[in-house]
């Protein structure tokens, strides 16, 4: 009896999923697992050939769920324990370059085998229609094939006229003996596939193309072994070798042309599988030697010189460098590394050699989870797809009646003979019916999408996020590390009126001070004068005064830094910078008063900037029509002056997590749909609570966490980026809906003979199996267009 704990333990499993080839099989497969018990959530993907599982494995187990999908008619295995995501990702791209090749060879015979097959039908069609039935103009029911005879055969006759010299009963053995061969070697998967879906009660578009080229071979078969049947009936015996010949060789060319465009959405994908170095260098035994970047552990001193790819995860310990990060962050400029600095595999080490730590390996590195979280999008649903599959659950049906009830029309009513039009039309019904298109509409615009996201360093975490995007309304920023950099820095330098100082005498005995101090604000100080290259002093006399700041002896002066009341208890004025401390604050800075030796020197202002693309994203993001808010727990005053300096009107200031949370949801409750930023532990719950959290990748790992987009790139130029990319995702998504739906909305009627009565016009199988077959590929083609967008 299973306990309480193991009845509600949530897992997830991805499971490898074979046979799919249209919408009705993932919607079928989806259907199947939705329904069974334990299972919380699933997500089967055509395009990516599986089915990304949460359930409950207190009362469902794996194997039950292979079972459950293996019940439908389709193949199903465990995955592979133990595989990483390149590891799994190297194996997809194999599955899919093994399938494009075997489409392309049986693409190859087939066209070979249809293009014969046309010549040898020719002297074939002549006869008939040179027979006793040539004034009903009976030569053949196929439109197409009687337009393609009477250009052809003037022409075969002159040039090959000893094949109309062979009996017409042995040229119609040899098309009998191709249209076999196309049938059970190059078209085999149609048919073993629609009699697996015919045993589990289900049709797809296997069922469709079986069912329509099995009718005409079958009539054909009749006719070629028992001609006197039809004649005794007045019906010519017309055979549709070529038909059956042409529609399995478009369709399989439709197939390979899908396939290689299939192979193109992961491109990005594959990219980043590729950044990752097969060797690295480390420093062991006292030197240095080459191994497989598997056998790199923990704590290695791994070795990069200029121009190498950085094989895993890190920390510099020795020497810089600038590193080309673009492939990952989407920086394009280089990104200087030091001492203390992280590194990420997979990026490219551009001038110096340094040596840095190994922390994080396998599927830990940042390049692993990247690719990872990439392909849990590319597996996942957006909501549009449920539309698509409540309709494909019941158009395979449909598609069928539909055929009957053309044969039967055309059989009682059309003009005679009618039985051959009859099956022609019926045929053709069921070939353009095929809701391949439905299926690739959506998965493939979310693969494109998400790679070209990945490429600008905007992660998608699932085609949920990605549709929401689209509906956004406001923007809510969080201040500190996304609005600004996230670190205090001196921002302007005032000096005393009676001050005779140098200022870098001043600065550099002030940092000297400060650089025993732990407070934020003397860092600043700290770090401003690193960078300007000034000399540390020793310290003497260090006296730390809670609140004020901090006073001691700094090469041979005696120093105090702090705030005014500092000052004052030292009889020290500030009167004399009292202007210019007033406009300071007035900007959001802090002032921090320095006196040198019992007199005022002078006054620095620190402050957290904000990030030099800030103020471009916002302007972007009103330019879309988005409210933009900025939501901080600092002080009104300083919040203002950010928000000012940013371009931001609307500003709540003053507030705790739990204020960020409860002003998320009066925004949501107004009817807005609201997006948050942030990147610190403090805003993980608003990014939980808001419509999208979108989380600044340079942040905390939590905040990553709780968003539904993560920005590899620390600045803001990509919430406007991850925005302008789902509204083009969606408008891609609805057009490949759009023109699938309106492909078989208006081709069904037009091959089933609509036209017919008012213009003379029906439409060919083999027209028929060309148009479905390239609906699929401009679809696919369609969703490659993403790759175009531009992101600023």
């Amino acid at each position: 009896m299973k306990t309480l704990h193991e009845a509600t333990r949530p897992a997830k499993v991805t499971i490898p999923v074979s046979g799919m080839t249209c919408a009705a099989c993932s919607s079928r497969v989806q259907r199947a697992l939705s329904e069974h018990p334990g299972v919380n959530d699933a997500s089967v993907n055509l395009m990516l050939q599986n089915a990304v599982i949460d359930y409950d494995a207190g009362v469902v187990t794996p194997d039950r769920l292979v079972a459950a999908i293996q019940e439908t008619g389709y193949g199903a295995e465990l995955p592979t324990p133990g595989r990483t995501a390149f590891e799994e990702q190297g194996a997809q791209d194999r599955a899919q370059s093994e399938e494009f090749l075997e489409l392309r060879r049986k693409t190859s015979v087939s066209l070979f085998l249809a293009s014969v097959g046309m010549v040898l039908s020719m002297p074939v069609m002549g006869a008939a229609a040179a027979g006793e039935h040539a004034d009903r103009g009976v030569a053949g029911g196929d439109p197409f094939m009687n337009w393609v005879h009477g250009v052809l055969d003037p022409s075969l006759t002159g040039l090959i006229p000893w094949l109309y010299r062979i009996d017409v009963r042995y040229l119609g053995y040899a098309l009998l003996l191709m249209t076999m061969l196309a049938m059970g070697w190059a078209g085999r998967h149609f048919y073993t596939r629609a009699w697996a879906a015919f045993r589990h009660h289900s049709a797809d578009m296997n069922t469709l193309v079986a069912t329509g080229t099995g009718a005409a071979f079958l009539f054909s078969l009749a006719a070629t072994l028992f001609p006197g049947f039809f004649l005794a009936r007045g019906v010519a015996p017309a055979v549709y070798y070529e038909a059956v010949l042409f529609i399995i060789a478009l369709i399989l060319l439709g197939n390979t042309m899908e396939a290689r465009a299939k192979r193109q959405t992961s491109t990005a994908l594959r990219k980043l599988v590729d950044l990752q170095p097969k060797r690295a260098r480390v420093h062991r035994g006292g030197e240095e030697v080459e191994i497989p970047v598997e056998e790199v552990v923990h704590e290695d001193i791994v070795i990069v010189r200029p121009g190498e790819r950085i094989p895993v995860d890190g920390e510099v310990t020795q020497g810089s460098s600038a590193v080309d990060e673009s492939m990952v962050t989407g920086e394009s400029l280089p990104v200087e590394k030091s001492s203390g600095d992280r590194v990420i595999g997979g990026t490219i080490n551009r001038t110096g050699s340094f040596r840095y730590r190994a922390t994080r390996l396998g599927a830990e590195s940042m390049l692993a989870q990247i690719v990872q979280l990439m392909r849990d999008a590319q597996g996942s649903r957006a909501p549009i797809q449920n539309l698509v599959d409540r309709v494909t659950g019941i158009f395979v049906p449909a598609a069928i009646s539909i055929s009957i009830a053309t044969f039967l029309v055309w059989f009682v009513v059309g003009p005679e003979p009618s039985l051959i039009p009859a099956a022609a039309a019926a045929v053709a019904v069921l070939i353009i019916a095929c809701p391949c298109a439905m299926g690739l509409a959506v998965p493939t615009a979310i693969m494109v999408s998400t790679g070209k996201g990945a490429e600008a360093g905007i992660l998608m975490k699932g085609g949920e996020a990605l549709q929401r995007a689209r509906d956004l309304t406001t923007v809510v920023l969080d201040k500190t590390g996304t609005v600004t950099e996230g670190r205090p820095a001196v921002t302007d330098w005032i000096a005393a009126p009676a001050n005779t100082l140098p200022e870098d005498r001043i600065l550099a005995l002030a940092a000297s001070l400060e650089a025993s101090s732990e407070h934020p604000l003397g860092e600043a100080i700290v770090r401003h004068a690193e960078s300007r290259g000034l000399p540390r002093f020793e310290v003497e006399q260090f006296q730390s005064i809670t609140g004020q700041g901090a006073i001691g002896m700094v090469d041979g002066s005696a120093l105090l830094i702090g705030n005014a009341r500092l000052l004052s208890d030292h009889s020290i004025g500030v009167d004399a910078l009292r202007d210019a401390v007033d406009d300071l604050a007035g900007r959001g800075r802090t002032p921090v008063y320095l006196a040198v030796d019992g007199a005022l020197a002078a006054v620095v202002g620190v402050a957290d900037p904000i990030r030099p693309t800030s103020r471009a994203a916002i302007g972007r993001l009103k330019a879309m029509g988005l409210q933009v808010v900025m939501l901080t727990g600092d002080h009104r005053r300083t919040a203002e002056a950010v928000a000012k300096e940013a371009g931001i009107v609307d500003l709540v200031a003053e507030v705790l997590p739990e204020g960020k949370v409860q002003e998320i949801r009066r925004l949501q409750s107004q009817g807005r749909v609201v997006a948050m930023v942030g990147d610190g532990i403090n805003d993980a719950p608003a990014l939980a609570q808001a419509d999208i959290g979108i989380a600044l990748g340079t942040g905390t790992d939590i905040a990553a966490e709780a968003g539904d987009v993560v920005l590899m790139r620390g600045d803001l130029g990509g919430v406007p980026n991850a925005i302008h990319l789902s509204r083009r995702t969606l408008r891609t998504m609805r057009q490949n809906l759009f023109w699938a739906f309106v492909y078989n909305a208006a081709a069904i009627p037009i091959a089933a003979g609509v036209l017919y009565p008012f213009f003379g016009l029906l439409l060919s199988p083999i027209l028929a199996s060309g148009a479905m077959a390239f609906s699929s590929v401009s679809v696919v083609a369609n969703s490659l267009r993403l790759r175009t967008v531009r992101l600023g």
